[in-house]
């Protein structure tokens, strides 16, 4: 039986038709689909080595930020990394804008920690060990009451020292809308005093254009978003490393400094029409 759902649950205006393949010309349909499954057969290949990342070696982090590094390679996805530089602290809570499952494997390359995300996420098939692995904190959207419990876990490992990573929005939206940061994860950073790195994902093709290929949104399923990725001939995402936020005391106050930190300047949220255009 599905739980109810809450009006207090966070909903994207992001559905489908925010999504632009970018599709091939019939003349390249031929080389997209090779492209593609090579693609796959390398990720593939790769995720069956990654009951590795598991074992306790010296330079363990060093060692999974390379392994998300190459995955996404395999899936056709560059990264490039500006703003400030990325600071080996312990304890640190890192936020950022939500588009993707890809996000994870996104800031794994750069900041490896422990990741909040949906619950059912450790089921899904092949990512699913991935995500165990990678420790994640699994959170049931539909269930308020177990809200205050996850937060305790993630202010818990900040103050042993561990970075988690949480995705305030609490749900995928297509990277050019977005939604409001909520303040409930922050209050983990405000119970530990440990501070918060914002950081700011943007998605691209390679002439620069703004891209929602990678976007995980409506009702897209994982083959529909991973098959979009891979026939994509080149995606970049930018990672532009905010200043590091303290946590004072007040969550709403922090969400609201790291939400103006993700998105860059004090600014309305795009609205949905705009950002259809913007994505065409």
């Amino acid at each position: 039986m599905t739980a109810p759902e809450h009006a207090w649950l966070p909903r994207a205006l992001c559905d489908d038709s925010c999504v632009r393949a970018g599709g091939a010309p019939p003349s390249r349909r031929v080389i997209a689909s090779l492209r593609a499954t090579v693609r796959i057969t390398s990720a593939l290949m790769l995720l069956m080595v990654v009951p590795l990342l598991a074992v306790p070696l010296p330079g363990r982090s060093r060692v999974q930020r390379l392994y998300c590094r190459t995955f996404l390679r395999c899936l056709g996805v560059r990264i490039t990394v500006s703003g400030g530089p990325i600071r080996n602290l312990r304890g640190v809570l890192v936020v950022s804008g939500h588009v993707s499952w890809i996000d994870i494997f996104v800031i794994g390359a750069v900041l490896p920690g422990a990741f909040v995300a949906r619950a059912d996420l450790i089921d899904w098939p092949a990512l699913g060990l991935a995500a165990r692995i990678m420790k994640v904190i699994p959170i049931d959207r539909a269930s308020l009451r177990r809200l205050p419990q996850v937060v305790a876990q993630v202010a818990d490992r900040l103050r042993n020292g561990q970075t988690v990573v949480a995705f305030p929005e609490g749900t995928t939206w297509c990277g050019l809308a977005y939604g409001q940061f909520r303040p409930a994860m922050f209050q983990a950073a405000v119970d530990a005093g440990r501070p918060v790195q914002p950081l700011r994902l943007t998605y691209h093709h390679r002439d620069g254009r703004p891209s929602t290929v990678t976007a995980f949104v409506g009702e897209d399923t994982l083959w529909q978003s991973l098959s979009r990725t891979v026939r994509a001939r080149l995606t970049v995402v930018d990672i532009e490393v905010a200043s590091l936020e303290l946590p004072g005391t007040d969550r709403r106050e922090l969400a609201a400094r790291c939400e103006v930190a993700v998105r860059g300047q004090i600014a309305p949220r795009f609205a949905h029409a705009h950002a259809h255009a913007l994505a065409g």
